[in-house]
């Protein structure tokens, strides 16, 4: 065996290089079950981010159903998700290439124009008889906010139009059918609430005309977040509450009684910022599949509805979403610490999975990859927060005798969100070259039950940051890191955190803010209807507090920034404007500190073109190379350092 080479943290040799990551590299997701085939949604980042869905089962290989220059992604609320739905043979699903919502058999042919724009569509559910459509509507509104309702489109009916199902709402989704047809429910919530914090489930009546007589709430409310609804073979409404403090799963006993199936400090849920999102399945009318979540990993289980007994159900996937079930298979999204997202059949009568398509191809030795280490550690106000580790692994190399390595902290968007415990090339490209990585689910984050996402209400700014700062002193102090050369990175929300961290504490000496959020206020005017109310529970509502914003916003505390920044912005972002990252830059060039501004046209809200996230990859790289003093590769192009850095010009 070869000895390992000793090199400077940061400068370590790898074959983990941008090309390795990219080349080949998928985004997979929305896994569905027709007719024993597995759907999904491929996002391909060599196509500059186009989407297609595909089909494979056990032993067939994958191929696409949609073809030509068609881009199946939806931008419902922005975010989209919801982009497709299969049926007997039949797919419905939206395609942003054309602005049209189409249909087609499967087994190929021409599609048929179910609905064209400037209304955009999304969360779409067949009646159980193929006759029906319903789907979540967005239609613009001149000098106002878009409405969003539930619309039902008749297939097989040429008197009948298109139905209004509920509206009234500021938001809707999730819709679902009994399955008898006779009812159909789904979920409402209202400004200022987000879903994860209060939501209503209704049911309706539905036959061969539409929706008929009145909605009935089910559960829910201001304060109780519901997720998933979905009805068992025999027609029992079952759906995830957080009413105990926690996602579990309930179902409706009778009219106004809602029974919890397994009380447990777990989640059988998670936010939804996007459409189709699924954690469960019954897989009988006495028992379900489902993903629970405890400590940060899922595991997923067998839950008998008659005792409340949950067992393992195999499989080491640490996170499992998009779980659906037909007859005796099952199929999901999951990936693992050493194992690439994928999209996964198993074999319920054997307990036999099946990886049908992997986002990437690891060719690398286990040993090669650094496994996340769940951590807790002290936080301000007596808090105890959480963070996977990962320390720098690279089995061909050491670093010189005492040095301790440079830390990268990873703030999660969201903020309401997570992050995850997977195999993510993207930390491991860091970790690989002798860059330890801290990825923070700090106060807010979900996954650890109602409590601690409250957290963060009323102290967006303040909590997700102290927390990402105590990580990086707590591993400084335990002696795993050097705490001179500690960096923060983040996008969206994660970038705001990023630069709250940087300009309101003196713990790190650079970070870098992709599509982040330097002034609270801009972000209040100027975002998107589904998060255009969000700041009210996170900050306060405005123009009220209006001064929170400001004491909020790292934009108005420039003079208090002192270490470089780098900026990565789409410039077609609706969710965080350009403006947001060119009025941070205009204020450090003011101050002379030393910063980057790199712009890619044509991205929206997150990199989706190869180039361009080989780009901010390798700029963030080298711009930490030039502060940190390793070496690292050659300046990426578009990548200029403005200013001067321990005394060297630019």
């Amino acid at each position: 065996m070869t000895a390992p080479t000793t090199r400077p943290h940061g400068s370590w040799p790898t074959p983990l290089t941008t090309e390795r990551i990219l080349s080949g590299a998928l985004r997979l997701g929305r896994a569905q079950m027709d007719r024993g085939w597995v759907y999904w949604l491929e996002g391909r980042p060599s196509e500059g981010g186009r989407q297609v869905v595909m089909r494979a089962k056990p032993g067939v290989e994958p191929r696409e159903v949609t073809g030509g220059e068609e881009n199946v992604r939806s931008l419902v609320h922005e975010y989209g998700g919801g982009e497709f739905r299969l049926h007997d043979g039949r797919i419905v699903y939206s395609d942003m290439a054309s602005g049209t919502v189409r249909l087609r058999d499967v087994e190929g042919g021409a599609p048929e124009v179910l609905c064209e724009g400037p209304s955009r569509y999304a969360d779409f559910a067949w009646s159980p008889d193929g006759t029906w459509i319903v789907a979540v509507e967005e239609a613009p509104r001149e000098g106002r906010e878009p409405e969003n309702r539930l619309v039902a489109f008749p297939l097989e009916r040429a008197d009948l139009e298109t139905r209004v199902v509920a509206d009234g709402h500021d938001f809707v989704s999730s819709p679902v059918f009994a399955p008898d047809g006779a009812r159909l429910a789904w979920l409402a919530w209202e400004h200022p609430n987000m879903p994860w914090d209060g939501t209503r489930l209704f049911v309706r009546a539905f036959s061969g005309e539409g929706a008929v007589g009145e909605a009935r709430v089910v559960a829910g409310g201001d304060d109780e977040s519901i997720f998933q609804p979905g009805f068992s073979p025999d027609g029992v409404l079952t759906f995830v509450s957080d009413r105990s403090g926690w996602w579990n799963l309930m179902r409706e006993e009778s009219e106004g009684s809602c029974r919890n199936l397994c009380p447990m400090e777990a989640e059988f849920g998670r936010p939804q910022w996007v459409f189709g999102m699924t954690t469960w399945s019954h897989l009988s009318s006495d028992e379900i599949l489902c993903s629970v979540s405890s400590g940060g990993f899922d595991q997923l289980c067998r839950l008998q509805l008659s005792n409340g007994d949950l067992e393992p159900a195999g499989g080491d996937e640490s996170n499992v979403i998009g779980l659906e079930v037909e007859g005796n298979a099952a199929c999901f999204t999951g990936a693992g610490p050493d194992r690439a997202t994928a999209i996964v059949h198993l074999d319920l009568a054997t307990g036999r999975s099946t990886r049908l398509r992997e986002s990437f191809e690891v060719a690398l030795p286990a040993e090669a990859f650094s496994r996340p280490e769940a951590i807790e550690f002290p936080s301000a106000d007596g808090r105890t927060a959480h963070a996977f580790f990962y320390p720098p692994t690279n089995p061909d190399c050491q670093a010189p005798p005492g040095e301790k390595p440079p830390l990268l902290v990873k703030s999660h968007g969201g903020p309401t969100s997570a992050t995850l415990p997977v195999l993510n090339l993207a930390i491991q490209y860091w970790t690989s070259r002798g860059i330890a990585v801290v990825d923070v689910n700090y106060g807010g984050s979900s996954g650890y039950g109602r409590a601690y996402r409250d957290r963060l209400r009323g102290r967006w700014g303040v909590v997700d940051v102290e927390d990402c700062v105590q990580a990086a002193r707590y591993l400084a102090e335990t002696g795993r890191v050097d705490p001179k050369r500690m960096a923060i990175s983040g996008g969206s929300a994660g970038g705001y955190t990023t630069l709250c961290a940087l300009t309101f504490h003196d713990c790190f000496a650079a970070g870098a803010s992709h599509y982040g959020i330097g002034d609270l206020e801009s972000l209040a005017r100027d975002t998107h209807k589904f998060e255009s109310r969000y700041l009210d529970a996170l900050v306060g509502p405005y123009p009220e507090r209006a001064d929170l914003y400001r004491e909020r916003s790292p934009i108005h505390s420039c003079d208090r920034l002192s270490c470089p920044v780098i900026f990565f912005q789409g410039l077609e972002d609706k969710v965080v404007p350009p403006n947001q990252a060119e009025a941070m830059v205009a204020a450090l060039a003011e101050r002379g500190i030393p910063y980057a501004h790199v712009t890619f046209p044509g991205e929206q809200h997150g990199f989706r073109r190869a180039e361009n996230i080989q780009t901010a990859l390798e700029g963030e790289l080298y711009f930490y190379s030039r502060i940190f003093g390793f070496e690292a590769d050659a300046r990426p192009p578009g990548v200029e350092i403005v200013g001067s850095l321990s005394g060297e010009g630019s």
